[in-house]
């Protein structure tokens, strides 16, 4: 009886709970990590061009926007890594650098986006219609993580909905990195994202059987959002174009 009940009690099910552990443990580490490589790989294909040794010197200012926004992705795997390690007090005596640096960001990818429109038009010579119409997906980029980011501190004391939040915003920061993929399938970055998003709902789904209301609300807005945001790109709509030339100018 002793053997009978010992098999028993290895089955396929305990593999699963097992799995389960494993998933809810490492899951935002290892996404962390994912999001790194996308990160590194998108811009690989175009940093040595753009920002090394390029033929017109790019803005003093894009090598600290670049600075920035790495210093963000590494303080989101260190924060995941501490989480992961019951590092809590530490990852919470991070907290308001985070918060300081996610501040930084957002004026300083709406002055990039701004500063690099401007570069492109009158020191690269291109189009000015199809950059004005493009300033909206850097602009949106901004607004999206400022908007998700302020939720996620605001719920700092909720570690459920803020490491989903965090997550959400981190996610929004790869489109740039999409768009550089040498792959001529990827035409809408924010397919892309909302895949790394959906990494965070079939981790819901195996670990608690239920999508999490972090998710619920927040990935119908991002991709209605998304959608218009391609749509005033794509067909260059004129109230829009008139703004960024403004801005441009």
């Amino acid at each position: 009886m002793s053997l009978v009940t010992q098999s028993a009690t290895h089955r396929p099910s305990d593999r699963i709970c097992g799995c389960r552990g494993l998933v809810d443990r490492y899951f935002y580490f290892g996404v962390s990590l994912v999001i790194a490589f996308v990160t590194i790989y998108g811009f690989s294909q175009t940093i040595d061009a753009n920002l090394l040794h390029p033929a017109i010197a790019r803005p003093l200012l894009l090598w600290v926007h670049g600075a920035a926004f790495a210093a963000w992705l590494a303080l989101f795997i260190v924060q995941s890594l501490l989480v992961r390690t019951r590092h809590v007090r530490l990852h919470r005596s991070f907290g308001w650098f985070v918060a300081g640096l996610g501040t930084v960001m957002v004026p300083l990818g709406f002055a990039i986006a701004v500063i690099m429109g401007r570069f492109h038009i009158h020191q690269l010579g291109d189009r000015a219609p199809a950059v004005e119409a493009s300033l909206i997906l850097s602009f949106y980029d901004m607004v999206a993580f400022a908007v998700v980011f302020a939720m996620a501190f605001a719920w700092r004391r909720k570690p459920d909905i803020h490491r989903r939040l965090m997550f959400v915003a981190t996610c929004g920061l790869t489109s740039a990195a999409f768009t550089r993929f040498p792959v001529e399938a990827i035409q809408h970055e924010y397919v892309c994202v909302d895949a790394l998003i959906g990494l965070g709902i079939l981790r819901d789904l195996f670990v608690s059987h239920r999508v999490h209301k972090a998710y619920l609300y927040a990935l119908p807005i991002l991709a209605i959002s998304q959608g218009l945001t391609m749509y005033v790109v794509q067909n260059s709509v004129a109230w829009w174009v008139r703004i960024a030339h403004a801005i441009l100018a």
